[in-house]
């Protein structure tokens, strides 16, 4: 198949070295009307040799190749096709968490865990999943057809649990008016908590704002869509790279001022007050927003324990979740800041804050720890 010049369909580049995953993926694309294959090749190499010629807005690239592995070829990729978005296959092994977790910081967009090619044929969550993303990271809605429900729900099938599907993408918001709050009646002392959310794209953008938080002297708690593994390498990541302590949270830990927690994967973190301290309290309840953790459910939490002194800070992804916890906070006179459009891999969540009037700013990615770093130590 050869596009025409004006098609609007996205191209992807499928690069594993097995020719059964590649096909099944394949077909699990090209039943989306806007999604075309544009190369299916078989390790990095071939990749490398390919990109400029194919210019592929998405590339899904499998770790484990012969001749160049994925994680060789994805600074090669990046650097002939500045721009593109890569799409690591991972797996949900320990291992396959720890390469993943490198392969973002060396410039992957984001990652999906794949199952075996025996399970491929009939993983129909990946499969629905894998569409989604693909549609998000090519500038699509996540769905073909996208409405926001009644009450900023999101609408369609459940995703795997630690990952925010939902339908709604940077597409529902491109081009609306960002619509800053009245700070007037906003709580403007220092914050006794700092809670942040994010999702796709969401680790890249946590190293960058997190390594503005040294030396804060109040705990940070972080909620981004991940699976089991995968969120206890993100908190070793954000310790080793941003200089401060991070834990995965874990039921009963208390909260110490100047340490991060991340929410495990498969739970919502929630919190308990138990005398002077606050406790970790992980709740096994269904989903929210089609994902576990999700912030909705830690931003209630946190406000009734410390009502509006907390800051909120919603950095990139696809979906609403935050929005519901961060109207709530507004309402109690705490404040939010969220990324915004240009710097967001998907302007989903910090999307349906910026353009609701939730938030007292908007910033680039760059901006957004400075301007925390001032609003909590003044500096």
């Amino acid at each position: 198949m050869v596009l025409s010049p004006g098609d609007s369909k996205i191209k992807v580049m499928l690069v594993d070295d097995s020719a059964v995953i590649r096909g099944l993926i394949s077909r699990a694309l090209e039943k989306d009307p806007d999604v075309h294959i544009a190369a299916s090749v078989h390790n990095g190499q071939a990749a490398v040799d390919a990109i400029e010629r194919i210019a592929p807005d998405v590339v899904l690239l499998d770790i484990e190749m012969p001749v160049m592995d994925g994680l060789s070829a994805l600074p090669l990729l990046l650097q002939k096709k500045p721009g593109v978005k890569v799409l690591m296959c991972s797996t949900l092994s320990k291992q396959g968490a720890t390469v993943t977790m490198r392969a973002l910081e060396l410039g992957a967009t984001d990652y999906i865990t794949k199952p075996t090619a025996r399970e491929l044929s009939s993983a129909e969550d990946f499969q629905t999943e894998l569409v989604r993303l693909v549609r998000a990271l090519g500038g699509k809605p996540a769905f073909r057809s996208v409405a926001l429900p009644p009450g900023g729900a999101s609408a369609g099938a459940p995703a795997p649990a630690g990952r925010n599907t939902t339908g709604t993408t940077s597409q529902l918001f491109r081009g609306a008016d960002v619509k800053l709050r009245n700070d007037s009646m906003a709580y403007k002392g220092k914050p006794d908590i700092l809670a942040i959310g994010s999702s796709t794209g969401g680790p890249q953008a946590l190293f960058e704002v997190i390594k503005s938080f040294q030396a804060f002297d109040i705990p940070i708690v972080i909620t981004q869509h991940m699976p089991k593994t995968f969120t206890h390498i993100l908190a070793q990541h954000i310790q080793q790279h941003c200089g401060i302590t991070c834990h995965e949270g874990a039921q009963g830990m208390a909260l110490e001022k100047g340490n991060a927690y991340v929410a495990p994967g498969g739970f919502h973190m929630l919190f308990r007050k138990d005398g002077l301290k606050v406790t970790i309290d992980l709740n096994d309840g269904p989903q929210e927003n089609f994902c576990k953790p999700a912030v909705d459910p830690m931003m209630r939490s946190l406000i009734e324990i410390y009502g509006s002194k907390i800051l909120a800070v919603i950095l990139t992804g696809m979906g609403y979740d935050g929005q519901k916890g961060c109207a709530a906070l507004v309402e109690r006179g705490g404040r939010v800041v969220a990324q915004d459009e240009e710097t967001s891999v998907v302007w989903g969540m910090p999307g349906a804050v910026a353009t609701t009037g939730l938030c007292s700013a908007v910033l680039p990615l760059k901006d957004i720890g400075p301007w925390v770093r001032r609003s909590v130590m003044g500096v």
